[in-house]
């Protein structure tokens, strides 16, 4: 079969304005990104449009390094939705470029089911990445300059929280010196780099409701303490506004198309081990406006993506899903019954059997946010049928409708049957009001326990100490009312990647909370997470080339 970047080559795109326009979207209204991309201003949300539309979540059983497939579901789903003569609209994150040269190489879906132009959105794309970059750097740089001038008359800061942030898998700056070398180079002062994926700035861009919103939210991050212990915030240094301004077209949703013409908005993109995970509240919200049917996708397994979705995104969007598809491999669960990972293509029935223990999992937590689900076997060219037997069999004994997806290999005509199952589920029993996992009032303690122990299995949860003494800074601050987004391992319930299946009695270590104040959400960092990833051995990046304008590799 061909590459996914040749299968992208050879579909002739239409013109965005006529994209837009399928869509409802006047063309006087794009901001126009050549002929395939376009923006389109955060304005255009009717709330009353959005509380008719069906909103749908892709999501999956725990990912391993075999891989998914959740965007490739998500995409082929709104091409099989609209196949099969509904109105229908994909709403994703943007790929990140420190995945694209690492481990993944893209993230814009694969075979016939992408979005294109599938090299501009995996690389520069309408530049939103750039511009989380250089606004949360722009904040470093005015905190650095007025620490510098203000040192002599006591306006200095006892712990600075805010990093640096870098579109780059660069593990060499996850812990640096800065300010060395002379009195005027500022500071010297430990600190380190983040991914922009884990940005605050990208958190606030991805749950603003707009400009305003947006600027006010950046007013309100705290950037260190004082040596009272008072918070310093960016509003602190009235520079609110001068960061909305880096942020004033990357708040607008990019506009694109899959390989069927789908219109497709992806914006925004936080990672969901190390942030929430969703693509903008804002793009999804324009994507209802639009559409009968919206399918979007939250980042991992649904103990990692769907849990922040429903319990932040929704909690702060007031979005009802009408239905979660949860996304399956043989490969997948086999791994998480016991195969090996060089062996994933070898037909083994019973470790497909022993592995839908994890899939099990994730049915009962989605039914807890009281949803119905759709499971969806993505189709490979390895799977036996007895060994679909197998998954369709089990999906029947838990009352979960089931549907092969093969849009991989066959595009919108290859989902029908999932659109199918999803419009029949939707219209027959549709899931109830979402009932979230933990209380606005409950403490941060009984948050981060009613997810750990009911979502993950967790027996107990350990704080270290830094983790203890940021506990009792939100409590000084009255921060306790903030959701919880936990970042961990995608690869296991637990905070061990190599606990496959199910984690059962083990403890989750939380080494430290960090106050995201303008997002409005608490980060607790669990176990060995990383907000900074390093790259393997062979990165993509050495796949891939270009040569006479042509790009390859790029998968």
């Amino acid at each position: 079969m061909k590459t996914d970047i040749e299968i992208s080559h050879q579909y002739r795109m239409l013109d965005i304005r006529d994209v837009a326009a399928n869509a409802g979207i006047a063309c006087d209204d794009l901001n126009l990104y050549g002929n395939y991309m376009a923006k389109v201003p955060a304005g255009h949300i009717d709330e009353d449009k959005v509380k008719d539309s069906h909103l749908i979540l892709v999501t999956a059983i725990t990912p391993t390094k075999a891989g998914v497939g959740k965007t490739t579901v998500s995409i082929g789903l709104s091409m099989g939705l609209n196949h099969i003569g509904k109105k229908a609209i994909v709403a994703l994150r943007e790929p990140s470029l420190g995945p694209c040269f690492g481990m993944k190489g893209g993230a814009a879906g694969g075979g016939y089911a992408q979005v294109v132009p599938m090299e501009d959105i995996n690389l520069h794309f309408t530049g939103d990445f750039h511009a989380v970059t250089t606004a949360n750097n722009m904040i470093s740089a005015l905190l650095e300059n007025h620490l510098f001038h203000n040192q002599r008359n006591g306006s200095c800061l006892r712990e600075i929280a805010w990093k640096r942030v870098l579109d780059v898998n660069d593990r060499t700056l996850r812990a640096i010196i800065s300010g060395v070398g002379g009195k005027t180079n500022g500071i010297t002062r430990a600190t380190g780099f983040d991914i922009t994926a884990a940005s605050e700035i990208m958190a606030i861009l991805c749950l603003s409701k707009d400009l305003d919103d947006l600027k006010q939210r950046i007013g309100r991050i705290i950037l260190g303490y004082g040596h009272d212990g008072s918070p310093f915030y960016v509003n602190n240094m009235g520079v609110a506004g001068a960061i909305a301004i880096l942020l004033k077209d990357a708040i607008h949703p990019n506009l694109v198309q899959t390989l069927a013409g789908t219109p497709a908005f992806v914006h925004g993109g936080p990672f969901a081990n190390i942030a929430h995970g969703c693509n903008s509240l804002v793009a999804t919200k324009m994507a209802m406006t639009h559409a009968d049917y919206v399918v979007t996708e939250a980042g991992f397994g649904a103990d990692l993506g769907a849990e922040k979705f429903f319990n932040i995104k929704c909690r702060k969007g007031g979005l009802q899903p009408k239905l979660t598809v949860l996304v399956a491999t043989l490969q997948g669960l086999k791994m998480h019954g016991g195969q090996d990972l060089s062996k994933l293509t070898e037909k083994n029935p019973g470790n497909v059997t022993n592995g839908l223990a994890n899939l099990e999992k994730h049915v009962a937590n989605l039914r807890s946010f009281g949803q119905n689900i759709v499971v969806a076997l993505n189709h490979y060219e390895s799977d036996t049928e007895e060994e679909i037997t197998l998954v369709r069999e089990r999906c029947r004994e838990l009352d979960v409708a089931f549907a092969v997806n093969d849009a991989y290999a066959l595009g919108a005509r290859g989902a029908a049957a999932l659109a199918s199952a999803v419009v029949d589920v939707i219209e027959s029993k549709p899931s109830k009001p979402l009932v979230f996992t933990y209380r606005d009032d409950d403490s941060i303690e009984q948050k981060i326990w009613k997810i750990a122990h009911n979502i993950y299995g967790a027996r107990n949860v350990f704080y270290y100490e830094t983790a203890r003494e940021s506990m009792e800074k939100i409590r000084e601050l009255g921060l306790g009312h903030y959701p919880v987004c936990i970042a961990k391992t995608q690869f296991s319930f637990s905070t061990d990647p190599k606990a496959y299946g199910v984690a059962r009695d083990f403890e989750m270590n939380i080494h430290d909370l960090i106050i995201n104040n303008g997002a409005g959400m608490i980060v607790a960092i669990a176990g060995d997470i990383l907000r900074m990833p390093g790259l393997p051995k062979k990165p993509q990046a050495v796949f891939m080339d270009i040569n006479d304008g042509v790009i390859t590799g790029l998968s």
